[in-house]
């Protein structure tokens, strides 16, 4: 098929590309610009410069490429992210999450396009009560941080516009990924080797990872076959901040990691962070194993993590 992949010059365009070219998929793929054009093109891919923020952008590399399947890939996150102000970091993710939605789902409507499959999230969106792990069928949290109210809210519409649109609309939701160019690899990998990401508190928040790999298997699944709908892209082990934390530093090589007050944690990184380390959710990925056929390469956190695929360049 003829696959239009918005945003391709992310963590996940990077390698989703190439697994779809090994698909036998005809592969248009944006970006802002700059080197990424001809590193698409090395992917086997025709590169596209495109603004996700500016409709009459999008509208017209949608126009030219004709795709039958539309990918939303676009995301605006790099560097160190500041949990404090976790809203301000997301901006202007969160207004591709919206606006640039929008953008990209009347440009595939206009020209016919059968399928769009958009990037969600799954992790500290999960309501913070109940059961340890989540589905689709859960609602979303209800109360988030404040500082995250914008960003959940940006998911949300997401998920609305792609599963209400005209075509048939999937959003694959990512926990969170290792893997080359992820921050579970690098940002968080490094401040382990510095002793900086403590366990806080209990450590009971739960975690969802999965291998960046493994999220574009999946997607190109979504592509393929299975019906429209929301699916939790995750590994087979939900896992807490107290087991994660200190195996990824065994992991590493690196010390064993600090372990701070709740307290003392709050004044530094916020109530997003003590959230994120005590409170919030897993995901199961019961839905994408029996209705999209995806069967995770990395089954575990464990095995990724000590098998080296996380980066370790830095060691």
């Amino acid at each position: 098929m003829r696959v239009f992949v918005a945003g391709a010059g992310g963590a996940i365009g990077r390698h989703l590309v190439p697994q779809l070219v090994a698909h036998g998929h005809e592969v248009v793929a944006t970006t802002r610009g700059g080197a990424r054009l001809d590193e698409l093109r090395s992917l086997g891919a025709e590169p596209v410069e495109m603004d996700g923020l500016d409709a009459a952008s999008v509208g017209e590399a949608v126009a030219l490429a004709e795709p039958e399947i539309v990918i939303h890939e676009m995301t605006a996150l790099s560097g160190s992210l500041d949990l404090r102000h976790f809203d301000d970091d997301f901006a202007l993710t969160n207004e591709l999450r919206t606006r640039g939605t929008d953008h990209l789902l009347a440009a595939a409507e206009a020209v016919g396009a059968r399928r769009f499959v958009a990037q969600g999230y799954t992790g500290w969106t999960n309501a913070r009560s109940g059961g340890a792990v989540k589905t689709e069928e859960d609602e979303l949290d209800p109360s988030p941080p404040a500082a995250q109210r914008r960003s959940l809210e940006a998911n949300r519409y997401l998920e609305r516009a792609a599963t209400t649109a005209r075509l048939e609309g999937v959003v694959v939701r990512y926990g969170s990924l290792y893997g080359p160019d992820t921050s579970i690899s690098g940002e968080y990998a490094e401040l382990i080797r510095r002793r900086r990401l403590p366990v806080v508190g209990d450590g009971a928040g739960v975690w969802s990872f999965v291998h960046v790999d493994d999220a574009c298997a999946a997607t190109v699944l979504a592509v393929e076959h299975g019906g429209p709908g929301v699916y939790n892209v995750v590994d087979d082990e939900p896992a807490t901040a107290a087991e994660w934390i200190p195996y990824l530093a065994e992991c590493l090589g690196a010390p064993p990691p600090r372990h701070v007050a709740a307290w003392f944690a709050r004044f530094v990184v916020g109530e997003v962070g003590v959230s994120m380390m005590t409170r919030i959710r897993g995901s199961s990925n019961a839905k994408a194993r029996r209705e999209l056929g995806w069967e995770p390469r990395w089954r575990s956190w464990r095995e990724g993590f000590r098998d080296g695929l996380v980066d370790r360049a830095a060691a």
